[in-house]
């Protein structure tokens, strides 16, 4: 097969009508999409998993501290990140592949449920739970992926949302479907919805052959899916990320977590990797405010030991928030987040290396 790698015809272009090779940039920003896609769901998935190993470990601290056992039976997983995938298809494969490896998710906390799991061989001989039960995915999983077409959406959601817990975060690529359809069609509040935004003039930097597992482990390709990143054409909403944060503020609340200590996870989350030339021990580096999130108002009636409130992802998605210009416009908190970005895949980043900063527009 080696042999056969580079015969032109072969190629996915051999046999193209000259009329239509203008269109052949479509193969290369879905190409782009799919790694894009992939790598923000991994990184997000890495924020979850760091999080709740943070709030496991301060929580045995605690308990040995006060020389008390820990309130929860060993064989409790609530603390656990378990992911589910709806739709075995191209993304719902490469999705999965990227979780398992790039996360890493151990197999037995993935579950696929597609309507022909008999496709998910490979999947299945790593330990991975393939089925076709919608209903029974959601109501194991504390996180779901919707890799479905959208056609398929209505009927989907139908089947889920009364096994929809509160705090189980939904994370649709259904790019067709907006988030307050989704909101309708779920009951739920707890969505994540990432928006790209395609422009017409861009060079095809994603590659052919590599799969996508390997595309994030390239330095070159990952610095493109930078969330402030607008190489290779493809510019993410930048309301993603904040919606990501406001997920955040919800698992904790769902612990009655004191915003105090909230703060300090989040600082210690998203601000821990810094450059070079930042200041002794970060002094001089962002940190995370209780006016960053919620308004003045609320600010001045939240006692220290009251939670943040339960936040509508949804509408943190669709409307300026108290955190909405401070992500926009703080570019130290940019710079902060990319770095971070990076070095959850391991790739080294200087301020040099920054990518070229765009924040997308929002799209209703």
């Amino acid at each position: 097969m080696d042999l056969l790698e580079d015969l032109e015809s072969l190629q996915f272009e051999y046999g193209i009508q000259e009329e239509d090779c203008s269109w052949l940039y479509l193969q290369g920003r879905s190409r782009g999409l799919v790694i894009k896609a992939c790598a923000h769901a991994t990184f997000f998935c890495k924020l979850l998993c760091n999080l709740r190993e943070s709030l496991r470990e301060k929580h045995t601290s605690r308990c040995l501290l006060t020389g008390l056992l820990a309130d929860t039976p060993d064989d409790d997983d609530d603390d656990e990140l378990k992911v589910g995938i709806i739709g075995g298809g191209h993304l719902g494969k490469q999705l999965a592949c990227a979780l398992l490896q790039l996360v890493p998710i151990p197999a037995e906390n993935l579950r696929i449920s597609t309507r022909r799991p008999e496709a998910l061989d490979e999947f299945q001989k790593l330990g991975i739970q393939c089925f076709y039960h919608n209903p029974y995915l959601v109501n194991w999983a504390n996180l779901v992926f919707l890799c479905c077409l959208p056609s398929q959406l209505p009927t989907i959601c139908l089947e889920i949302q009364a096994c929809l817990e509160k705090g189980c975060i939904v994370y649709s690529f259904a790019a067709a479907v907006p988030i307050a359809r989704l909101k309708l069609l779920l009951n739920h509040t707890n969505i994540l919805r990432p928006q790209y935004q395609c422009v017409e003039d861009f060079v095809n930097i994603w590659g052919a052959n590599k799969e996508i597992t390997a595309a994030l482990q390239d330095p070159a390709t990952l610095q493109t899916t930078c969330p402030y990143s607008s190489a290779g054409g493809i510019i993410l909403n930048i309301k993603w990320l904040e919606g990501v944060f406001y997920a955040i503020l919800n698992i904790c609340t769902a612990k009655d977590m004191p915003h105090l200590q909230v703060l300090q996870h989040l600082n210690e989350l998203f601000l821990s990797v810094h450059f070079e030339d930042c200041g002794k021990d970060g002094a001089s580096c962002p940190k995370f405010q209780l006016g960053d999130f919620v308004n003045q108002v609320y600010t001045k009636n939240l006692s220290q030991k009251r939670p943040f409130p339960w936040f509508d992802l949804t509408a943190v998605q669709l409307k300026e928030t108290p955190f909405s210009q401070q992500l926009s416009t703080s570019t130290a908190l940019q710079d902060h987040l990319t770095l971070l970005y990076c070095d959850s895949f391991g790739i080294s980043l200087t301020k040099k290396q920054q990518p070229v900063v765009s924040t997308g527009s929002p799209s209703q």
